[in-house]
Order: structure tokens, then sequence, then C-alpha cells
């Protein structure tokens, strides 16, 4: 299977949370963990418009699909900001704070590129194998 990508551009605003996700999801129909990645994009969107420039009036972010046989990319890019995404302590208590630990939980690697003017905060899916059919 040849490699793909397919990106768009999304408002900084809670809005787009839901708009990225429809896009990740149409995109990705059929394609057997789309929940998964639609899951994920909805956590790096709203990391975007939380934790970056992106969430300013005006803002934006970009998202971006990629594929290769197995392998489906995630990666939202950011506008910048302070700080650097990481994963934090878990605490209970608090409301936020999970969403890259729920990404680094469901995703088979995740990362960061970039720096304080805009970065790609991203992740990989690979399509679990299919068990090999034997004959009895």
């Amino acid at each position: 299977m040849s490699a793909w990508c397919i990106s768009r551009s999304f408002l900084g605003s809670t809005v787009s949370i839901t708009e990225a996700r429809r896009f990740v999801t149409t995109f990705l129909k059929g394609w057997p963990d789309v929940a998964t990645a639609e899951l994920i994009v909805s956590e790096l969107a709203t990391n975007a418009i939380r934790h970056s420039a992106s969430g300013r009036f005006g803002g934006r972010f970009l998202v971006t699909i990629r594929g290769n046989g197995h392998r489906v990319w995630i990666g939202v890019l950011d506008e910048g900001g302070p700080g650097r995404p990481r994963i934090f302590p878990e605490y209970p208590e608090l409301e936020g704070g999970r969403g890259l630990r729920i990404v680094s939980e469901m995703a088979t690697d995740w990362g960061v590129q970039g720096d304080h003017r805009g970065r790609t905060v991203w992740a990989s899916l690979h399509e679990a194998p299919h068990p090999q059919r034997r004959d009895c």
C-alpha cells in the first residue's frame, strides 16, 4: 500500500475539536482503530487550544493524518507557547491533566517536535496483525 497524507486547518476554538474528530473519523472510515484515532485527535486538539497560542483569538491548529500500510500517524501543529507538552503525575482529584497520558496509553508511540514558536504533538497507531488462518 502506498503512503498518503492529508491535512486540515482549524480555528483555535472548542467547536473545532468536534470538527477535528469528524475530519479524522471521516477520512479513516473503515480503518479498524478509528475510535482510538478519534480520541487521540480530540486530546491533542484540546491541548493545542488550552496550552498554546492556538487558543487565542484568531488562533489556529493544523491536523495532519499520514498512513502507510497498517500504520496511521496523527499530528496536531499548534502556534506555540510557554512550556513543553509532557505527561503530568496522575492526580485523580483534578479534572484535567490526563490528555497526554491517555494518548501515551492508546498510541503505539507519541512525541513532540518543535518549540515555543510552534510544535507538533503526534501519535502513531499500528493496526493489530490479523491472526493467521489455520485449516484444521
